[in-house]
């Protein structure tokens, strides 16, 4: 590989300093104006022919240099993508963290790809998300697979320009988006149901439904402040990051973004056919998500990994659910052993599918 970013003029320096780069990509304006993404690499690293794109979370954004750390070890490039009104692609005009389809994403991740196995040349691309970012992912490699299958085929195979090579099981098994492939999809306790009870489950969401639609931008809820100050290292926790753009009290979930996550909630119950191997990663045990306690670190304190454990199946044909025990929702920003063994536990399975 013999990509140079730092001679590439689309590539500025990074928020994270250093030898960290980002490249703005602009996206179709919407009703609030300008809508962009953030492509982000470290550009001291030499490039490789494997790749990793990381997809953050709901109120959140790339700051986890670490990984991208340990990923290089192992022979990854890693680059970070920042979604349209997230982090660095938060512009002032915005609704913070809002969209009223998740397909919307499809056009910044669709680009990112492109440019990571296009441009740059890596020959393989292995899709990290996590939380809404595991979401998001997973339902974009689904639809990017249905667009293309071949009606009645029952093979696995697709035409036009989506295709799916092997059994789902063989090592090596892609996923033609567009002109672009990925060859594992990773997914660090991804958002696949709602973390409350039976009535915000099923009453609440069908109101949500209907309040979407009508009055989009209503704010419906928000998170609590317990997990964000337990990682941040001004309230004792051992992780700096911009509070401005991940506040520990979040940003107000608003209808239409709900009405857009409980669908895709609801495209997940349905079950997907994601034909590249799929790892899902979970904490061994909840926690209390709406109060303080001693565990917020050792547990998932923001979801339920029984739902998760339940949910995860049904994502595609090669589907690996792994739980991590004493991890936090974030498995990456654990604390150790916890977090070391994570990142053993996808760098083995990645070499266990020949990647």
């Amino acid at each position: 590989m013999t990509a140079d970013l730092t001679s590439d003029s689309r590539w500025e320096p990074d928020m994270l300093g250093g030898s960290w780069l980002a490249r703005t990509l602009r996206l179709r304006p919407d009703e609030e104006g300008e809508v962009v993404a953030t492509l982000v690499a470290d550009g001291a690293r030499p490039r490789t022919e494997r790749a990793v794109l990381y997809v953050h979370g709901y109120v959140d954004y790339f700051f986890q240099t670490h990984m991208a750390d340990v990923l290089a070890d192992h022979g990854y490039t890693f680059y970070a993508l920042d979604l349209r009104r997230y982090g660095r692609s938060l512009r002032p005009h915005q609704t913070p963290n809002y969209v009223t389809r998740l397909s919307d994403y499809a056009e910044e991740l669709d680009t990112a790809a492109r440019i990571v196995r296009d441009e740059l040349g890596h020959e393989e691309l292995v899709v990290l998300g996590h939380s809404t970012g595991g979401l998001v992912t997973a339902l974009w490699a689904d639809a990017r697979t249905r667009a293309g299958s071949a009606s009645g085929s029952g093979s696995g195979s697709t035409s036009g320009t989506s295709t799916a090579t092997g059994s789902g099981t063989a090592a090596g098994s892609t996923v033609q988006i567009d002109t672009v492939q990925i060859d594992a999809l990773v997914l660090n306790s991804p958002w696949l149901d709602l973390n409350e009870p039976w009535f915000s489950r099923v009453v609440a969401t069908r109101l949500i439904d209907v309040l979407g639609p009508l009055a989009p931008r209503t704010p419906v809820g928000g998170l609590g402040p317990h997990y964000g100050r337990a990682l941040h290292k001004d309230t004792g926790g051992e992780w700096d990051y911009d509070l401005t753009l991940k506040p520990h009290e979040g940003f107000p979930a608003r209808a239409g973004w709900l009405r857009a996550v409980r669908r895709g909630h609801a495209q997940v119950a349905r079950g997907l056919d994601i034909r590249c191997p799929v790892l899902v990663l979970t904490p061994d045990a909840s926690g209390d998500p709406k109060r303080w306690h001693d565990a917020i670190l050792t547990t998932d304190s923001v979801l339920d990994v029984q739902q998760t454990a339940r949910l995860a199946p049904g994502l595609g044909r090669d589907v690996t659910l792994v739980t991590v025990p004493g991890a936090a929702h974030d498995l990456s920003l654990s604390p150790e052993p916890a977090r070391s063994r994570f990142f053993d536990e996808v760098t083995a399975w990645l070499a266990s599918k020949g990647l």
